[in-house]
C-alpha cells in the first residue's frame, strides 16, 4: 500500500466535523455539502456579490474604503482567532498617510488543541475567506496578500491554491479588479507545523523565511510587520464572516449575535459528547443548547468541566458553564476565555490531574525557547505534574505549581506562557482536591528536597 493510499483513509470528507445539518442560522457552513466549493458553486450561493457591492460592479454606487471599515464596526464583529478583539478598529490602524506597500495576512496556522474549524473553511467553502481577504484589502489600501496555512494540511493548502487559480481567471484577484482601479494579489503560504507559528509576529517571521519566534511589541504589526511594512493580520474564521456583513450590513450582523457579539461563531466541541465536531450558531446561544446539538455528555454521563476556548482557556465547572452564553463577555464573566471556540467537553469519570498533564505536555514541547520564564517554566509544569500523577509529589509541590504558572504569566514575550499557565491555575482552583489525592508515600517528603534530588539527577546525567 502506497503512503497516498494509507493517509487518504485518515482524510476528512467533513461529514464528521460540519455536514450534519445542526448549526444555527449558519453564514459561513451555509448550504455546504463538501462538494460545491468551486467558483461557480460559490457565486451561486450569492458569492463576490460583496465585492462588486464595494467595487460599484452591482448598479450601485460603490462603498469607500472608510464605509466598509464602518460597516464592519457597526456589526462588531470580533476577531474570531483567539483574542476576540474588534476587527473593524484594527482595520482602522492601517496607517493613512503610508505610501509605501502594506500587507494584508491571514492566519490560517489551526494549531489550538481541540480546534478544527478553519481547515474546514478552507476546504470546504475557500472562496469565502478570498473575497473577504479582497474586501478587507480594498478598505485598508493594500495591494499584496498572504494566507499562511498550517503546515499538517497540505490537502487544504492546495484547495485553497485551486480557489485562487479560479479567482484569478475570473478577474477577482489580480490588477485592475473587475475593471476598477483597485488591484490585489493573493498568495497562498504553506506554514511549517509549529503552534509558534500561530502567534502573529512568529507567523510574520516564518513568512519571511527565518525562524518563527515571537517579535518585541511595540512595534506592532500594524506599523512594522511583514518586512517591516504596515500589516493588518485576521484569522481565517474572520475574513470568512466580512462578505455577508458587506452584503446584508453591519446592524443585520450584529443583530444575528447579541450585543458587543456580532454575528455566528463556529465552535470545534470535542471530548466526551455524542456528536462532535463544528457547530455555526448565533453568538449568545447558552452553552446547554450547544451541548444539546452535540448530543449532549457521552453515555449520559454528568457533566464535570468544559474547557471553552481551546487548551489554552481556564477550565469552566460544569455547573457554572450551563449557565453561560457562547460569547467572549459570558465566558469572561466565568473566569476563562471564547478563544478559538475549541470546546472541550469533560465528563465524570475525567481525572484532572492527567487531562492537565497532556496539555502541559504539549506546551513545553511547543515552546519555542526563546523566553526564559516559558522556555523553563513549562518544563517545570511539566515535571511537576508528572510527579504528582504518578504519585510522589507534596502538599508544598501542589503549591509550588500554581507558584511557577503565576511566574511565568505576563513575563514572556508571547502569549504561549500565559497560555501554558492558565490552564494549570484554572484546574488547581477548582479541582484542587483532586490533586491532593494524588499524593502518595512521598507526601511527606519536602518539596525543596525533592527539587534538590531532580537538580543533582539533571547535573549528574548532564556530566
Amino acid at each position: 500500500m502506497s503512503v497516498s493510499t494509507f493517509l487518504q483513509q485518515f482524510a476528512s470528507t467533513g461529514q464528521e466535523t460540519c455536514f450534519h445539518g445542526r448549526h444555527i442560522e449558519p453564514q459561513i457552513y451555509k448550504d455546504l455539502n463538501g462538494k460545491n466549493w468551486s467558483l461557480q458553486d460559490y457565486e451561486a450561493r450569492g458569492g463576490y456579490a460583496a465585492l462588486k457591492k464595494i467595487l460599484a460592479k452591482d448598479g450601485g454606487e460603490g462603498l469607500s474604503q472608510e464605509q466598509v471599515i464602518a460597516t464592519v464596526k457597526e456589526g462588531v464583529l470580533r476577531g474570531r482567532g483567539g483574542a476576540g478583539f474588534p476587527t473593524g478598529l484594527k482595520w482602522s490602524f492601517m496607517p493613512k498617510a503610508y505610501q509605501g506597500q502594506r500587507y494584508l495576512v491571514c492566519n490560517s496556522d489551526e494549531g489550538e488543541p481541540g480546534t478544527c474549524k478553519d481547515r474546514d473553511i478552507l476546504m470546504f467553502n475557500p472562496h469565502i475567506v478570498i473575497e473577504g481577504m479582497i474586501i478587507g484589502a480594498y478598505a485598508m489600501g493594500i495591494s499584496v496578500g498572504y494566507n499562511y496555512i498550517h503546515g499538517e494540511i497540505f490537502e487544504v493548502y492546495e484547495r485553497f491554491e485551486a480557489a485562487l487559480e479560479e479567482a484569478r481567471a475570473a478577474g477577482y484577484l489580480g490588477d485592475k479588479i473587475l475593471g476598477s482601479d483597485f488591484s490585489f494579489q493573493l498568495h497562498a503560504h504553506h506554514g511549517f507545523g509549529a503552534y509558534i507559528c500561530g502567534e502573529e509576529t512568529a507567523l510574520l517571521e516564518s513568512l519571511e523565511g527565518k525562524k518563527g519566534q515571537p517579535r518585541f511589541k511595540p512595534p506592532f504589526p500594524a506599523s512594522f510587520g511583514l518586512y517591516g511594512k504596515p500589516t493588518t493580520i485576521n484569522n481565517t474564521e474572520t475574513f470568512a464572516a466580512v462578505p455577508w456583513i458587506i452584503r446584508n450590513g453591519g446592524a443585520a450582523y450584529l443583530e444575528i449575535g447579541k450585543a458587543n457579539n456580532g454575528g455566528t461563531k463556529i465552535f470545534s466541541v470535542s471530548g466526551d459528547v455524542e456528536r462532535p465536531g463544528n457547530y455555526e450558531i448565533p453568538l449568545g446561544t447558552p452553552f446547554a443548547k450547544l451541548l444539546e446539538l452535540a448530543g449532549g455528555v457521552k453515555g449520559g454521563k454528568k457533566l464535570k468541566a468544559v474547557i471553552p476556548g481551546g487548551s489554552s482557556s481556564p477550565v469552566v465547572p460544569g455547573d457554572v458553564m450551563m449557565e453561560c452564553t457562547m460569547d467572549y463577555d459570558s465566558i469572561a464573566k466565568a473566569g476563562s476565555m471564547l478563544g478559538s471556540g475549541a470546546v472541550i467537553v469533560m465528563d465524570e469519570t475525567r481525572d484532572m490531574v492527567e487531562s492537565l498533564l497532556r496539555l502541559s505536555y504539549f506546551y513545553a514541547h511547543e515552546s519555542c525557547g526563546q523566553c526564559t520564564p516559558c522556555r523553563e517554566g513549562t518544563g517545570w509544569l511539566y515535571r511537576l505534574l508528572k510527579r504528582l500523577n504518578e504519585g510522589q509529589g507534596t502538599q508544598a509541590e501542589i503549591d509550588l505549581l500554581d507558584n511557577v504558572a503565576e511566574n511565568i504569566m505576563g513575563r514572556t514575550i508571547c502569549a504561549l506562557g500565559d497560555a501554558a499557565a492558565m490552564p494549570v491555575r484554572g484546574m488547581i482552583k477548582h479541582y484542587r482536591a483532586e490533586f491532593v489525592a494524588k499524593l502518595g508515600v512521598q507526601a511527606a517528603k519536602p518539596a525543596q528536597a525533592a527539587i534538590k534530588t531532580e537538580a543533582a539527577a539533571a547535573t549528574g546525567a548532564a556530566a
